[in-house]
């Protein structure tokens, strides 16, 4: 037997559209098979898959810096040395 099939129209930023499918296409997948897993999970679960949480001040803070950052092409840190270090508390 044939499955019916309905078409899903989804509005998105074409740059959020184009960071997804190269993750995407990095798992083998396109983006209509993520969003057949997605849909197949709330249908199995009866709820959301994705813990939603506002994010607090400090988190907000660290995404605007992480956007900037990409956007910039610039890292925080000039070498992995000064990285470990700031990681390590030196």
């Amino acid at each position: 037997m044939t499955a019916h099939t309905k078409m899903i129209h989804v509005r998105v930023d074409d740059e959020l559209r184009e960071e997804a499918s190269a993750v995407l296409e990095s798992f083998g997948m396109s983006m209509s098979d993520a969003v057949r897993i997605f849909l197949h999970r709330v249908a199995a679960t009866q709820s959301f898959p994705l813990e939603l949480k506002v994010p607090n001040e400090e988190t907000k803070a660290a995404l605007e810096e992480a956007r900037a950052m990409r956007q910039a092409r610039k890292a925080r840190f000039a070498t992995p040395d000064e990285l470990f270090d700031d990681l390590s508390g030196k």
